[in-house]
């Protein structure tokens, strides 16, 4: 079909727009802004800024995407945001594309779901198929793995990383790294088990979520030093595809702090 374009919309030269797009009334689209195929944008989406924007995307009213980044030291730099395939961006929420303090873009990849009111911050990085609910925020810098899940109204501090299949329950301050299938919950972050809802949700045999939940216990033991332990379930569970994700994801971070579970008593 051809595409729809609502009188009112407000598009600038050098905008480049693809096939078969709805955009409906007082959308704002900027001269640098490039738009895919098959995107459907509800009436006062705003989209400025050097963003691209992938096919088959929906977007809904009062969305802005694009526009400067909150940071001190932007100063007009072309930097850029980049967005994927598929994604569903709800009501209200925001992306800033990145600054030359960090990698100069921000990226979200394909498939996932923003709802109403959340923000991705300048210079993150989110994946796939991740779900980020209602008002939840991503500070600069932070890092979202595949298929993770942020609770609303939860707030990611900057340089964060949210391992693959992670959950981040709702109102949980994150201030340091959660792993691959880690379950988080709190003010200040604790671990409080695998997301193993998810994990079955996605199709994970019983024998990987069993070996997970072994690595888990042994590497947040009360036993002997992280270091210790993270050498002892390297050597016993090291081959299991899943426990790999986990520890590559831990020594990627270096000295990164980990979000770790409470102490007992």
């Amino acid at each position: 079909m051809a595409s729809q374009i609502h009188p009112t919309a407000i598009i600038a030269n050098g905008a480049r727009l693809g096939q078969d797009l709805i955009i409906g009334p007082y959308c704002i689209i900027g001269e640098h802004v490039q738009i895919g195929d098959r995107c459907h944008l509800h009436a006062h989406v705003v989209m400025d800024g050097h963003t691209t924007l992938g096919d088959d995307n929906e977007i809904y009213p009062f969305a802005v995407l694009g526009k400067a980044p909150q940071h001190v030291h932007y100063k007009g730099e072309d930097s850029t945001l980049v967005i994927g395939h598929r994604n569903l961006i709800r009501e209200h929420v925001t992306m800033h594309p990145g600054t030359k303090v960090g990698a100069m873009t921000t990226v979200v990849g394909d498939d996932n779901m923003f709802f109403v009111g959340c923000h991705v911050a300048h210079d993150c990085v989110v994946g796939d198929h991740v779900i980020i609910t209602n008002d939840a925020m991503l500070g600069g810098h932070v890092d979202v793995g595949d298929y993770a899940y942020i609770g609303g109204n939860s707030a990611i501090k900057q340089f964060v990383r949210i391992g693959q299949y992670a959950m981040v329950a709702g109102m949980t301050g994150v201030t340091a790294d959660v792993i691959p299938f880690g379950s988080v919950f709190g003010p200040r972050a604790e671990m409080v088990g695998l997301n193993l809802v998810g994990l079955k949700r996605r199709g994970f045999s019983k024998d990987q979520i069993s070996a997970i939940r072994r690595a888990y216990r042994m590497l947040f033991a009360d036993e002997g030093t992280f270091s210790e332990r993270f050498e002892e379930v390297t050597r016993d569970y090291g081959d299991i595809d899943l426990v790999a994700m986990v520890l590559k994801f831990i020594k990627d971070g270096g000295d990164k702090p980990l979000c770790h579970p409470a102490r007992q008593g």
